[in-house]
């Protein structure tokens, strides 16, 4: 994999918001620090720098008409293209006036963007393509993509950040075994030997465990996959990117097998039990960043139990992660 490749490809799509949630009215978000107005145009999902060539005006303070956006300021509207196509007023042929174009597409109900030109359709899922149920959900945290991403895929914190809800409801330990493994673009880990997580999630949806995986992709995708001795128990994939210097907005799934009935009612209770999760990271995460931004500032130590941060830190900065050369095993209690 050429180092360059990944630090400076843009062709590749991001999750920035569930389609549900971009109606008549234009959003605005945060992409790479800069800053884009969605909207439904006559071509379908447009994203567009959000910023009216003419005053500087934010586009997504005005409104959608006819599938075109107009600027609240002096009028001016944009196509789906980015060019100007009216000035209220103006007598004569129409100038030249255009703003900058971002790619964006719908697939499965997410919205995804591009700042470069992507041949390939984008990667939605973990279980993309099989019958499962999904639940669409969206978040954001104080924090940055790797320390973010890492929090999800570290199995060690939910004793204490998330105690009762993924595990900790009893003090029973067991021995497991971690295996480490990658390749270009991804690292992975797979835990054995949890028959089951004592915890309120693993106990209402889940039965006995057979194995738990972990995943990274590159461009800041986290998958985690909950496998029992039947199939599938629940996976979640959340696309994560940096919004700006401190925030960090994801777009996920939660999957579950098709149970029938009993199959979307376990959907139902995962997700406001995972948004719950969601929250008590949140604060984890907010706490780290603020205390690290209060000096002397000094890197995080990378405890023997941080078995994906470097390989992750390898991905973000287009390298091969270490896992790919040589895979790893571990044995940690759980």
């Amino acid at each position: 994999m050429s180092e360059a490749r990944l630090q400076n490809d843009k062709d590749y799509w991001q999750a920035v918001m569930r389609s549900a949630d971009i109606k008549a009215k234009p959003k605005r978000i945060l992409f790479d620090g800069a800053p884009l107005v969605l909207f439904r145009s006559a071509q379908g999902i447009t994203a567009l720098f959000d910023r009216c060539a003419h005053r500087l005006v934010e586009l997504s303070t005005g409104k959608v008409i006819g599938g075109e956006i107009e600027c609240p300021y002096h009028g001016w509207r944009y196509n789906g293209e980015g060019r100007c196509t009216a000035i209220p007023g103006h007598v004569g042929d129409m100038p030249h006036y255009r703003v900058r174009r971002y790619a964006a597409i719908e697939r499965d109900g997410v919205v995804f963007v591009s700042s470069g030109t992507p041949e390939a359709e984008p990667y939605l899922h973990c279980m993309q393509g099989k019958d499962v149920v999904v639940k669409r959900v969206r978040s954001s945290a104080q924090s940055t993509v790797l320390d973010a991403a890492e929090n999800i895929l570290d199995a060690t914190h939910t004793h204490f950040t998330h105690k009762g809800v993924l595990r900790g409801l009893t003090a029973k330990r067991h021995l497991v075994r971690v295996e480490v493994t990658g390749g270009e673009g991804w690292v992975e880990s797979c835990y054995t030997g949890e028959d089951r997580q004592q915890g309120l999630v693993s106990r209402l949806l889940e039965g006995e465990r057979a194995r738990t995986i972990g995943r990274y992709r590159h461009p800041g995708i986290v998958e985690l996959e909950y496998w029992g001795k039947g199939g599938l128990a629940l996976a979640t994939t959340f696309h994560l990117r940096q919004a700006d210097e401190r925030t960090v907005e994801g777009v996920g799934w939660l999957i579950g097998p098709r149970q029938g009935l009993f199959g979307e009612l376990k959907a139902l209770a995962f997700r406001p039990l995972f948004a719950f999760a969601l929250q008590q990271d949140r604060r984890v995460l907010k706490s780290a960043s603020d205390n690290a931004r209060i000096p002397p500032q000094v890197q995080p130590a990378i405890g023997p139990l941080d078995f994906l941060r470097r390989d992750i830190a390898a991905i973000m900065d287009g390298k091969m992660p270490p896992a790919a050369a040589e895979p790893r095993v571990h044995q940690i209690e759980l």
